[in-house]
């Protein structure tokens, strides 16, 4: 398969870098120091599952006269969504199937405005990865699995064909049933561990050790389930328990890419997060307590 990679951070190195080493045609789409340090000296993935160590890819800063793509994956930061779709232009062919992996709710809406449905996807990724230096991707923990499908929930043979090479790549890929309702559900996940371990500035195991951290997280999640209810996200009666037993089965190190970017000053995705279930509560009229608190108390260092 041809596949194209827009933006090459956590989760776009790892798994664009295992297609890329199981020997599909892939191009990434990056910038800046890293771009320039994967340009010259390959992209390394420091990973107790699928390590890789200077691996030399086809990196470029512009798309621009490159062959369309059976696929293109948007890993940006959620600020970046529209330049990203933008760059993404090149890659897409007639026949071209384009999906955001990125947080939140909101970028597959933008990804149907701007390719239209015959080429939009949804997608979904989960993993804890970040770029730990420029040309370097760390992968924490062992989960590593992508959800793609059609917004219609067709089944398409692509997904036939990139379920396969997803195996040979060596990670985890479905195509969910309804892949709006994954959406959700990771919504769910991403936005309650994303604001609590970003607002206590601490990894998962010792937040879910402690009952009234425990207690802060799980009603985060209750929070963010009854907005997706309000909207007809379709979860299982039971998801917010579900979620959080899932997440009390986490590494205990495991961090969400919102307290990595705290931690290092830089600007966090916290309006598409805590700020989004708050937002949406306000409109639908579900008390979100814990996720407005989570917004308002990291404004100042969101950017």
């Amino acid at each position: 398969m041809r596949i194209g990679i827009i933006g090459v951070g956590g989760v776009g190195g790892y798994f664009g870098g295992l297609l890329a080493q199981a020997g599909h045609d892939v191009v990434f789409v990056a910038r800046g120091t890293h771009l320039a340090a994967i340009q010259q000296d390959g992209l390394s993935i420091d990973s107790q599952v699928k390590p890789i160590k200077g691996l030399r890819v086809h990196a470029v800063s512009d798309a621009a006269g490159e062959k369309p793509c059976d696929l293109v994956l948007i890993a940006v930061k959620l600020w970046d969504t529209d330049s990203a779709l933008a760059a993404a232009k090149p890659l897409v062919g007639a026949d071209t199937r384009i999906a955001s992996l990125q947080n939140g709710i909101e970028a597959t809406d933008k990804v149907l405005a701007a390719f239209g449905p015959e080429h939009a996807l949804g997608g979904v990724a989960q993993i804890g990865a970040s770029i730990g230096q420029p040309g370097l991707i760390k992968h924490a923990g062992t989960m590593a699995r992508l959800q793609l499908g059609a917004l219609t929930g067709e089944r398409l043979p692509l997904l036939a064909d990139f379920a396969a090479a997803a195996q040979q790549a060596g990670f985890d890929f479905n195509e969910p049933d309804s892949i709006s309702r994954a959406l959700w559900e990771k919504f769910v996940f991403l936005a309650s561990f994303s604001g609590v371990t970003a607002l206590t500035r601490c990894s998962i195991g010792p937040i879910m050790a402690e009952p009234k951290t425990r207690a802060l997280y799980a009603a985060a999640v209750r929070e963010a389930c009854a907005v997706a209810d309000a909207k007809g996200a379709g979860l299982a009666p039971n998801h917010a328990e579900r979620a959080i037993d899932f997440t009390a089965k986490l590494p205990g190190h495991m961090k969400a890419s919102m307290l990595h970017d705290l931690e290092r000053g830089a600007r966090l995705e916290l309006p598409w997060l805590s700020g989004a279930v708050a937002a949406l509560g306000a409109q639908l009229g579900v008390p979100t307590p814990t996720h407005s608190f989570i917004d308002a108390a990291l404004t100042l260092q969101a950017g």
